[in-house]
């Protein structure tokens, strides 16, 4: 059976899954040990972690696609035998996929090689058994030690924070706005940060755009659990750019400790706003960008200046050794690009935000990926595998209905000399005969037994 998530999806899971192991200056020790972690974390072998990580070294993102291959149908386990399966698991948490099914060939419960690793794994999720299912409730306590990195551009943190109310509606009514930041860990350098009118997943995405084409790419970021990070176009744009994407534990806000006392630095902004009355974002936008400049990043910070020295946010930024990390335009804006998937209907169209296009009549029933940008849809390109890229057309109804795809050679009517169905019922109706024939009647037998009497 074919899996569901199209191959992106699948390369951005296994970028994710690399993604500690891609860290700067990481001596073989700890790799070994990272390694270690991942395999018992998610039940894959070391082998195939290795095979991942060489082909995204040598190929970078393309690299992590699955390569087409011929579908074959998943092997079956019964009942009792996943039974088992599930209660080894259940013993000892930690239990690798390969432990558990040795453990059945030994116990006699299954015939060497009759269980599939894959089979097995794919079974025990759909129960809720997985390696990753079980640790989600095993998994305790929280980090409690001061970390920060060594360069900039290493990792950034970013948070939003509710703003006050603005007459920005229609007729001048007031509305909430709402600040986005990213903030570098190293130096406590605000990078970008920006009220916008919504709290939705654009507002981040413009702010870390914006951030990225000043600063260029960071090596990781790290994200708290709010529906507007932890989406799929996230993923999709950090994997792109070979970031690595962090998210904290769920209740864990201390760790994120940088940008949350940030954020409460904002709070002497806001109070000073209040008092200025801003009446339009722009005017509000304004305001903040001068008092961040002149009260924050050109201000010395404590946890950057010594006894000795006076060290401001941009100070330490600007004079870090670190080199920045920019990227062709082209390149971030394939990547900051969205995308969604759409069913062909029988006219070979796919709508989307209210509006047909033209896919192509070869294409009726297959599902489809969109890419598009979210300032401009009039131009949306298609993805499907096998196929290359190709711009969608808005639909335009002609006076012709188009003609249908010619169906297939492999898929027509293959001529035959006689019906294969009736000669195995026959053959199958002659052992029917054959097996009655061969039965004892007893009333027969005994009526002969009392004719000799």
């Amino acid at each position: 059976m074919k899996d569901p998530r199209n191959v992106e999806e699948i390369a951005v899971n296994r970028v994710q899954l690399l993604s500690q192991l891609l860290a700067e200056g990481l001596d073989a020790g700890r790799a070994r040990q990272i390694r270690a972690e991942i395999c018992a974390q998610t039940g894959i072998s070391e082998r195939t972690l290795r095979r991942y990580l060489a082909k995204y070294r040598q190929e970078g993102f393309q690299g992590l696609k699955p390569r087409p291959k011929i579908q074959q149908r998943p092997e079956t386990i019964p009942q009792s035998l996943l039974n088992q399966a599930i209660l080894l698991r259940r013993e000892v948490p930690t239990r690798s996929i390969s432990q558990i099914i040795q453990i059945l060939e030994w116990e006699g419960h299954a015939q060497p090689g009759q269980i599939k690793r894959s089979t097995l794994q794919e079974k025990l999720a759909e129960r809720g058994y997985s390696s990753r299912q079980m640790r989600m409730y095993a998994a305790t306590g929280t980090a409690a030690r001061r970390f920060q990195r060594r360069h900039r551009n290493e990792l950034w943190q970013s948070d939003i924070k509710f703003g006050p109310y603005l007459p920005i509606g229609p007729g001048g009514t007031k509305k909430q706005v709402y600040l986005v930041v990213f903030l570098d860990d190293a130096t406590r350098y605000v990078l970008h940060a920006e009220f916008y009118p919504t709290l939705d997943q654009a507002i981040v995405e413009d702010c870390f755009r914006q951030a990225i084409q000043k600063y260029g790419v960071p090596d990781s970021v790290y994200f708290d659990n709010g529906k507007q990070y932890r989406t799929r176009w996230m993923a999709r744009t950090c994997s792109k750019l070979g970031i690595r994407l962090l998210f904290t534990k769920p209740y864990a806000a201390e760790s994120k400790g940088k940008v949350e006392k940030f954020n409460r630095t904002i709070d002497s902004f806001l109070s000073e706003a209040v008092l200025d009355k801003p009446q339009s974002l722009e005017d509000l936008n304004h305001k903040f960008a001068v008092w961040l400049s002149e009260c924050y990043q050109n201000k010395p910070h404590r946890a950057l200046s010594t006894d000795i020295q006076l060290t401001s946010p941009e100070t330490a930024y600007r004079s870090d050794r670190k080199a920045l990390r920019f990227v062709e335009p082209e390149i971030v804006a394939n990547a900051f690009l969205h995308a969604e998937t759409r069913k062909v209907d029988k006219s070979g169209c796919i709508s989307f935000m209210d509006r047909k296009y033209e896919v192509g009549l070869p294409f009726i029933g297959c599902t489809v990926d969109v890419i598009y940008d979210p300032a401009d849809i009039s131009q949306i390109t298609i993805e499907h595998e096998g196929h290359e890229p190709w711009q969608a057309r808005p639909l335009v109804i002609g006076e012709r209905a188009g003609q249908r795809p010619k169906l297939p050679g492999h898929l027509g009517p293959k001529p035959a000399e006689s019906s294969r169905l009736l000669e195995a019922a026959e053959i199958q109706h002659a052992k029917r005969q054959q097996r009655q024939a061969r039965a004892i009647s007893y009333t027969l037998a005994w009526n002969e037994v009392k004719g000799d009497v």
